[in-house]
């Protein structure tokens, strides 16, 4: 029996901590896609990712972070450094 040690992806960033929302989605993305290959500069769509998934990213970003992205903010930012600053500016 393995137990899961990653981070949650509802533990969220902190307000005002763009590393912190970084880390967060990072996180994210290593769910979603079930890969540890992710960095903050990882680009989802070159990791596998396809429009499905990454309704759940936005999904889980919605409920860690209590901000809402579109489709097309991620299709403009589909790393987790670029997601982290389009939520600091949706805040």
């Amino acid at each position: 029996m393995s137990v899961d040690t990653t981070t949650s992806a509802d533990s969220g960033g902190t307000p005002g901590n763009p590393g912190s929302d970084v880390e967060s989605v990072v996180a994210i993305f290593r769910r979603v896609l079930e890969s540890t290959e992710v960095t903050p500069d990882s680009d989802f769509f070159l990791l596998g990712g396809d429009s499905l998934i990454a309704t759940r990213v936005l999904s889980a970003i919605a409920r860690s972070h209590g901000v809402e992205l579109s489709f097309d903010d991620f299709v403009l930012a589909p790393t987790p450094q670029g997601l982290a600053e389009q939520i600091a500016t949706a805040r």
